[in-house]
């Protein structure tokens, strides 16, 4: 059933950036209400699989790498159809969807396999400490997304190019208002769910350098951009580039550890 699901999961999500990649094949109104139901479908089955897993593997499911980055292709994907939902446009499942696939597949190549079997109180925390975290970083790929996303557009806009990418990108504002939105969203997340890995760590001595430099260094980041924001009043295009290039950073200093880390079969 785990790897039913998971397979089920993935091909929704590549099918659902296919079917909102039609517009640039073809002059067609984008297909908002297929998008989402086949998203829906992914987030569905993704999520029986998870569910699978965890009852098979108990409360420590989510402590393994395989089984983190499965999680966080579902976190993002969940992210994902909310925004299509109230956006009623599917131009942001162009770059998230194949993003959650990947990320999924790369969590079934690895296994599905926990590295650790907490219990009770413990338990609890720890995967709240991980749920919280991955929504906080799936939001930030939401608000980097975005940002993309409104870099392209506003060049294409400059340029006078008025192609498909013009014709089917949502206004300018309405993905600065995504970013700004998911920005936040993933600054509150990583903030509670980097105080419950710190007071996790303290409380049972289990201290991870390279996780505490890499989460550290993401709060850092999506923390500036969420001020920014909110306290020195960025604009849009200053926040896109933001929002771009630390995401894109805070991803590539996660692939150095994890090529590096002792813990293979731990999230980092």
């Amino acid at each position: 059933m785990m790897v039913i699901a998971q397979f089920a999961a993935i091909t929704f999500y590549i099918a659902a950036a296919g079917l909102a990649a039609m517009p640039f094949a073809r002059r067609v109104k984008a297909p908002v209400k297929a998008v989402i139901l086949v998203l829906a479908g992914g987030v569905l089955s993704h999520g029986i699989g998870l569910v699978s897993l965890a009852l098979e593997s108990g409360s420590g499911s989510l402590t393994g790498l395989g089984p983190a980055l499965s999680f966080a292709g579902f976190v993002l994907a969940v992210a994902l159809l909310l925004v299509e939902v109230f956006a009623r446009e599917v131009s942001l499942t162009l770059i998230a969807a194949p993003l959650a696939a990947l990320v999924t597949i790369a969590g079934n190549i690895t296994g599905l396999h926990p590295f650790l079997d907490p219990q009770g109180t413990q338990a609890f925390w720890l995967v709240s400490h991980i749920v919280l975290s991955f929504v906080g970083m799936a939001a930030y790929a939401t608000a980097a997304a975005a940002g993309t996303m409104y870099l392209i557009a506003r060049h294409e806009l400059k340029s006078a190019r008025f192609g498909a990418i013009y014709r089917f990108f949502p206004p300018l504002d309405t993905l600065d208002r995504v970013n700004h939105v998911a920005s936040v969203a993933g600054f509150l997340g990583l903030t509670t769910g980097l105080a419950l890995a710190g007071a996790y760590s303290i409380t049972y001595h289990k201290i991870v350098v390279p996780q505490l430099v890499w989460g550290l260094g993401a709060w850092v980041c999506i923390g500036a951009l969420a001020l920014g924001r909110l306290l020195r009043g960025w604009q849009a295009r200053r926040a896109a580039i933001v929002s771009t290039l630390t995401f894109a950073s805070v991803m590539a200093v996660y692939i150095v550890f994890r090529v590096v880390a002792f813990n293979r079969g731990q999230f980092l």
